[in-house]
């Protein structure tokens, strides 16, 4: 294993794209480090790119031809002089074949050793090797036989409900929760299919689905020898077993459980030699409150985590910095004894999808994007920048910190309210509706929390009369500043009609220009009084909210972020409104699979097609009761967002 010789590396390159590239690039610089990117075709403009000393171009858009690229990466690294790659997470960060090849080339790979990564990499065997350490493991078949009936008997034995997992990689992909026999079968496949796709690996394992079940994970780091935990993080607010709010310290957490979970994630981190940054996560039993009895080892992530800030607000430490400190040669940069939790911090994913269409992840070009003062916000992205189809939707991680819980999530409440995110659907209102949720707030938190209460959490905003008034001004440029007779005809107001688009319902506005200063518009039967004091725009009388417009599309950035479309009233034309008996995709993606075929007869809710895009698997269902009338695509097919997949005969 090739380690640093005490001396702070000169130059470094990082192996990842968008947001952990950024945050790397800013811990090196501040210790004086220069930074080498690479990037692909699409990301050829990207933030992480600008941001860096040397840029090196690797391969195409998709992951597959760039980023996963390791020959290529470590070509970059020599080429331009770096002494250490780091890999970031995701990509190659978990790719024991990877970290040998850096070594090989005479590189330091800053994070742990390939034999770690191994060792935990397959969660089936990782389990036993924690067993083996006295870290307690959840009830489950971690066996190498995969057969499927032997796999269903060992559910049986187990009980139901269970989780299917993949026994590579992460993220929920290739996790199935079964809480019936009979849907065991299908639950077996589907995972399957997910975790080959994502890791080249079919192979699962069961376990026990815990029935209250909290995430907590513990940040360990270790120099080979010795390690320390940085305390835990609660990750138990998920959605499809994906984290989306994530906090630090664990609500209701007890010096007893906090030592016993301590200990737990030292030994494991320890049994195998482990190097930098790493998360040991548990499941734990929250039906009774934490008990130092009630928790359980599911896997070691050997890497540092996206929700690693809210540890860094409490502790005080730059987890990137102790990571080059520990890859440079230095032994830990703390004792145990050293460490301790100062006041509390949250951290809240903004991704571009579509919320009320299913969490469906979404592209487009950001047209604007602010984020507020007084809260931490990591992004790879930049106001004109894309949300490509090849890489995963996030947009920004916003980070909050306060002496306490409640300080804390008032203030990531109001940082939510404050980001504006123009260009794209995004999931920050459903964020907010978290933050302000009463059990979340009491801390009364588990896994199950977003799909019990998804209902009241997934409501689509309806504008008021003001963010219509306001949208209606913006889209005609009424808000900039005129000379005093604009909107004056023979010295009368002007007085005319226009039409908005939200949510694809319209809006019917009448507007009058009193003057350059003064408007009132008309919505809905209610008039809004639109006048610009002190150079302040203000409707009735209050501060008008942030707007942004970009051609015919207005963002007012109120009840996070509102869109309206102004109609071109030329355009309206032959519109069309499209055909309810395609099934189209609903982004741009790749045909994994065709259920239907010419002459089938389907009923509403059958799976017509698989459409893998954003390192996931959507299934495509059918609207209605029909006949398939013609099957558009194959599998293996790369198609567009809107792309017509299957066409129905629908029955009327």
């Amino acid at each position: 294993m090739k380690q640093g010789t005490g001396r702070m590396f000169e130059r470094i390159l990082v192996a990842n794209r968008g947001e952990i590239a950024c945050r790397v690039m800013r811990s090196a610089r501040a210790l004086g480090v220069e930074v080498v990117a690479v990037h692909s075709d699409a990301d050829r403009d990207a933030a992480h790119v600008a941001m860096a000393d040397r840029a090196v171009h690797i391969g195409g858009s998709a992951p597959a031809e760039s980023y996963l690229r390791g020959d290529r990466i470590i070509a970059a690294a020599l080429e331009t002089g770096a002494e250490a790659v780091h890999p970031g997470y995701g990509f190659l960060s978990e790719n024991p074949d990877f970290v040998e090849a850096v070594e090989a080339a005479g590189l330091v790979f800053i994070g742990p050793p390939a034999s770690a990564i191994r060792a935990m990499g397959l969660k089936d065997a990782a389990k036993r090797l924690k067993q083996e350490a006295g870290v307690p493991v959840v009830p489950g078949y971690h066996g190498a036989d995969q057969d499927a009936g032997l796999l269903a008997r060992e559910a049986e034995a187990i009980g139901y409900p269970v989780l299917i997992k993949a026994v590579a990689g992460g993220g929920g992909k290739g996790m199935r929760l079964v809480e019936r026999p009979r849907d065991f079968a299908e639950a077996l496949d589907s995972a399957r299919s997910e975790a080959r796709g994502a890791f080249g690996n079919a192979d699962v394992l069961i376990e026990k689905y815990v029935q209250k079940p909290r995430h907590i994970e513990l940040q360990v780091f270790g120099d080979g020898s010795r390690a320390v935990h940085l305390f835990e993080r609660d990750c138990s607010l998920q959605r499809r077993h994906q984290k989306v709010i994530e906090e630090a310290p664990a609500p209701g957490m007890t010096p007893e459980m906090r030592d016993a979970m301590g200990d737990a994630a030292v030994r494991a981190a320890e049994a195998i030699g482990y190097r930098g940054a790493g998360t040991v996560e548990f499941i734990v039993d929250g039906s009774g409150g934490l008990r130092p009895d009630g928790f359980w080892f599911m896997e070691m992530n050997t890497r540092l985590q996206v929700e690693h800030p809210v540890t860094e607000a409490v502790t005080g430490i730059d987890l990137v910095e102790w990571q080059l400190r520990v890859a440079a040669g230095e032994g830990l940069p703390a004792r145990q004894e050293d460490l301790a939790i100062t006041g509390h911090s949250f951290e809240a994913r903004l991704y571009a999808e579509d919320v009320p269409k299913g969490f469906l992840p979404a592209t487009g070009r950001l047209s604007h994007l602010a984020f507020p003062a007084g809260a931490r916000a990591d992004s790879g992205v930049r106001a004109g920048d894309e949300i490509s189809p090849f890489y995963d939707p996030m947009i920004a991680k916003i980070i909050t910190h306060g002496p306490s819980r409640a300080v804390a999530l008032r203030r990531l409440s109001r940082a939510l309210e404050g980001t504006q995110v123009a260009g794209t659907v995004t999931n920050l209102a459903f964020l907010g509706a978290l933050a302000r949720h009463e059990g979340f707030a009491a801390g009364d938190v588990d896994t199950g929390l977003i799909g019990r209460d998804i209902d009241r959490l997934v409501v689509a905003p309806a504008p008021g009369a003001e963010a219509a008034a306001l949208a209606a001004l913006a889209g005609l440029s009424l808000l900039e500043a005129a000379p005093p007779e604009a909107g004056f005809v023979l010295w009368q107001p002007l007085e005319r009609g226009l039409r908005l688009v939200h949510a694809g319902e319209e809006i019917a506005l009448r507007l009058r220009t009193l003057s350059s200063d003064a408007h009132d518009i008309l919505v809905d039967g209610v008039w809004v009084a639109a006048r610009r004091v002190a150079g302040q725009w203000r409707l009735d009388g209050q501060p008008a909210p942030g707007v942004a417009v970009d051609g015919r599309v207005i963002t007012v950035f109120a009840q996070y972020g509102l869109s309206f479309e102004l109609v071109d009233p030329l355009a309206r034309v032959g519109a069309a409104w499209g055909d309810p008996a395609l099934v189209e995709a609903p982004m741009p993606g790749l045909v994994k699979a065709v259920h239907a075929r010419a002459g089938q007869a389907v009923a509403k809710g059958d799976r017509l097609a698989v459409l893998e895009a954003m390192k996931m698997e959507h299934s495509l269902l059918a609207a209605s009761d029909g006949v398939v009338a013609e099957v558009l695509v194959q599998a293996g097919d790369q198609v567009s967002a809107g792309a017509a997949l299957v066409r129905l005969e629908v029955e009327t």
